[in-house]
């Protein structure tokens, strides 16, 4: 199941997310920043997993399209602590190709849903 996949793949990314929580906060200082996208980058799985759990295709929508939102939130993020110097280039693109990904599934999720109907 596609849904399981992208539940895998957000909850690895919230891991790193957290740990670039913990190296922006330990080893640059960063902190407002950085609290953002560890709100924003682990309420990709959050949302997606109340998603799986939705009472109708509405709800699961609903969700999806709210992890949808997070995620690109998060790239926001990641661009923004990339062009203050916070990321070097080969961590920006490594966390930001995990992202783009996340965004793929998540569109390519919702998408399929809305063809289906939404009850």
């Amino acid at each position: 199941m596609a849904e399981s996949l992208t539940l895998e793949k957000s909850k690895d990314f919230a891991i790193r997310i957290i740990k670039l929580y913990k190296y922006l906060c330990d080893e640059k200082h960063e902190y407002i920043l950085s609290k953002q996208l560890m709100r924003s980058g682990t309420a990709i799985g959050a949302n997606l997993t109340e998603a799986l759990y939705g009472f109708s295709r509405k709800d699961f929508l609903a969700k999806t399209s709210i992890s949808l939102k997070e995620c690109a939130e998060t790239r926001y993020w990641l661009e923004l602590l990339h062009k203050a110097d916070y990321l070097s280039d080969s961590e920006y693109d490594s966390i930001y190709d995990d992202c783009a990904e996340l965004i793929k599934l998540l569109s390519s999720t919702i998408i399929t849903t809305r063809q289906n109907g939404t009850e």
